[in-house]
């Protein structure tokens, strides 16, 4: 069954906690204002979006997990064109530094019901800002209040760091369910959609309008950021 491929770390639930901490106490680390998208669309793979206008710091989530990043001009993103395509590797790692995170303030994240496979959505990252960036890991997720972070499919995790120019797109699919009667469903209304930089460090969230009858439970989970739709809509 897909909950034996998930695995929700210990690392990603401290840093979703020290994001939501951050969110709720204010002040000059306060999260960003974001506003919602309005209603989403259905089709695929039109959305609903919600820009976001500040960033957000949070405390270090203990030893990162190593991506290989892709060299400066060779991406792995993109808007459809290439799908498939495999970025190469750094090839030190002052070029890897030199890619800074996809964030709500360099790029803008929507939220799509998909038709197909059933009780799944599609997250689409664009970069709207005028340099490169990098989507790195898996968005943290929390649906409406939740306290704890959406489980994070590991199987997912590609080869490297998708790395997009600008007004490029990465993707990231979510499961919404389980197997049917294994847990009693919630709805939810809102999307919360954390960015993480390389050291998989939260760095700001966007607050999202879900489809109409969105409803969740323990079981889903959402993919790394993927560079086409149908690797992140295929788990």
């Amino acid at each position: 069954m897909r909950i034996n491929r998930i695995r929700t770390t210990a690392i990603a639930a401290t840093a979703l906690a020290a994001a939501l901490s951050l969110t709720a106490c204010g002040g000059d680390d306060k999260a960003m204002g974001t506003k919602p998208a309005g209603a989403a669309e259905t089709a695929t793979p039109a959305a609903s979006d919600t820009d976001s206008t500040a960033q957000q710091d949070a405390p270090e989530a203990g030893a990162p997990e190593t991506q290989t990043v892709p060299t400066q001009g060779k991406h792995a993103g993109g808007n459809g064109d290439n799908r498939g395509k495999k970025p190469e590797a750094a090839p030190n790692a002052e070029a890897a530094a030199s890619i800074p995170a996809c964030t709500p303030r360099n790029s803008r994240v929507k939220v799509s019901s998909v038709s197909r496979p059933i009780n799944h959505l599609l997250l689409t990252v664009t970069n709207t800002g005028s340099k490169d960036c990098a989507a790195y890991y898996a968005p943290f997720l929390r649906f409406d209040d939740a306290q704890a972070v959406y489980p994070i499919l590991d199987d997912s995790k590609p080869q490297s760091v998708v790395v997009l120019s600008p007004g490029e797109k990465a993707y990231a699919g979510i499961g919404l369910l389980g197997e049917p009667g294994e847990n009693e469903p919630v709805k939810s209304e809102n999307l919360g959609v954390i960015m993480v930089d390389k050291n998989n460090k939260a760095k700001g969230e966007a607050t999202l309008k879900l489809p109409a009858e969105t409803y969740t439970d323990s079981l889903g989970f959402v993919t790394y950021w993927q560079s086409d739709v149908e690797t992140a809509l295929m788990f």
